[in-house]
């Protein structure tokens, strides 16, 4: 007899905070989740993908005007928002490498010569927008270069140790010395100068590095500041659910309450490293009812995080998708794009780049023939056309459905049950069945290259397969 995981996990949330009608609007989701969080996302992200650009390594050149020839097979992707790594100059003193951390910033407000110049990358994001994607900057706001210049013209602005000497943030980051956020006049600069990059660069928002450590009520205030140019897209790196290993034990707080104001996503960090120990047979596919449950208790629905299988520190620091997760690198991605959440796809991985990206040198990205770009495009597109995809729906319906051992399945529906798509993963070595829900609605194949309903009651899955079936409407 099969083995099933027994769990049925519906969840929706279909009330407005305050009680009054909702109103349908095109592209967009009536529902909200309730107060205190209060984010009014922008309407362009809510079928958006994220694609991280590693400016340095994205091309032998690693300029901004290098990159330009492929914004329009990104945008035929499906690609929404391209997210940028730090473009500034990078500091000199205790640097790591030959060219440093793109992490360790010396001038908050010029362009890192190595990349261009600020209207190479003018040009660069205008050619986005006419394409109509958005893209948003790194920003590190919790930490300088030594040689920064706000330490050699505020260093007040700067944690001191007993003897007055600057301090790294974290013992390991060496090339690095932490910002004070209890004096206001840092604040304020550090406001205006992200307000500087909407305003002369056009950026559509920020990923903001290790978020957590910088207080949330700076990144409320600024969040509000920003909206005053333009509606923007913000991403927090920090997960309330995962306890970060740089930190010191018991200093975590799981409520840094970043989602409720300040940030449309944060990571979903605790289950990418759930998804590794799945691949690497540390923990079985039947953990993932439990996260979603837990993810759930934390996070009203319509409140999301950002999923990936890599990304400029994992591929540096854990190995490449292939490395990690092995035979389960695709139907993982195929996770990771369709679950609740945004998306995340990382500079190579349409390439199926096996390369481990050195951090603080050059070391152009291994491209190849863009193998699995088509894959990509499947999932991206998928994600940006079909309505029970959307990110922030807070009316709509996530069900995990009772699946073989070693599998994952879900349906995602808008709240009228009209779209639909049913996910069906094999994380395991052997073929299984999976038994679609009686009285399902007639589906297709979105891998398939015929475009005919599927009719076995029963879908064939290989080791480490995946079906992704969307309804007809």
């Amino acid at each position: 007899m099969r083995k099933f995981l027994g769990l049925l996990l519906a969840l929706a949330a279909c009330s407005s905070p305050d009680n009054s009608t909702q109103t349908s609007q095109a592209n967009t989701n009536a529902c909200r989740p309730p107060a205190p969080f209060t984010i009014k996302h922008p309407a362009w992200a809510t079928n958006a993908s994220l694609y991280q650009v590693n400016v340095r390594q994205y091309t032998p050149e690693g300029t901004f005007r290098a990159i330009e020839p492929h914004l329009a097979r990104l945008q035929k992707m499906g690609v929404g928002i391209l997210w940028l790594m730090p473009v500034q100059p990078i500091g000199v003193a205790k640097r790591k490498g030959k060219l440093g951390s793109q992490y360790s910033l010396r001038d908050y407000r010029s362009v890192n010569p190595e990349f261009g110049s600020m209207a190479d990358l003018q040009h660069l994001i205008g050619e986005a927008h006419k394409l109509g994607m958005h893209v948003i900057l790194d920003w590190v706001a919790n930490h300088t270069s030594w040689d920064s210049k706000l330490s050699q013209e505020h260093p007040d602005w700067f944690t001191k140790d007993a003897k007055g000497h600057f301090v790294p943030p974290v013992a390991d980051w060496q090339d690095v010395i932490d910002l004070d956020y209890r004096k206001p006049a840092l604040r304020q600069y550090m406001t205006e100068s992200m307000a500087f990059w909407v305003k002369t660069a056009s950026f559509d928002g920020f990923r903001c590095d290790v978020a957590g450590l910088v207080p949330t009520d700076f990144w409320d205030a600024t969040r509000a500041e920003l909206e005053k140019t333009k509606p923007v897209f913000m991403l927090a790196e920090w997960d309330e659910l995962h306890d970060p290993p740089f930190l010191p034990k018991g200093t975590f707080t799981p409520h840094t309450h970043l989602l409720e104001k300040a940030f449309d996503a944060t990571y979903a960090l605790k289950l990418h490293y759930l998804l590794d120990s799945i691949a690497q047979g540390k923990k079985p596919a039947a953990a993932l009812p439990g996260y979603f449950a837990t993810e759930r208790k934390m996070y009203p629905a319509g409140v999301y995080l950002m999923n990936f299988t890599s990304s400029h520190d994992v591929n540096s620091w854990d190995n490449p998708e292939d490395v990690r997760l092995g035979k389960d690198a695709l139907p993982m991605a195929v996770l990771t794009t369709l679950l609740p959440g945004i998306p995340l796809v990382y500079s190579g991985q349409e390439a199926a780049s096996t390369k481990k990206l050195r951090f603080f040198d050059k070391d152009t990205i291994q491209w190849s023939r863009y193998s699995r770009e088509q894959f990509y495009t499947t999932l991206l597109q998928l994600k940006k056309t079909n309505p029970a995809l959307r990110n922030g729906d807070a009316c709509a319906k996530f069900t995990i459905l009772p699946a073989p051992t070693g599998c994952f399945a879900f349906e995602r529906a808008t709240a009228d049950g009209k779209a639909r798509v049913l996910v069906v993963t094999n994380l395991s070595e052997q073929p299984q069945q999976f038994q679609r829900p009686t009285g399902a609605a007639n589906f297709t194949d979105a891998f398939a290259s015929a475009s005919g309903p599927v009719q076995e009651p029963q879908l064939q899955l290989p080791p480490h397969g995946w079906r992704v079936l969307v309804a007809q409407q």
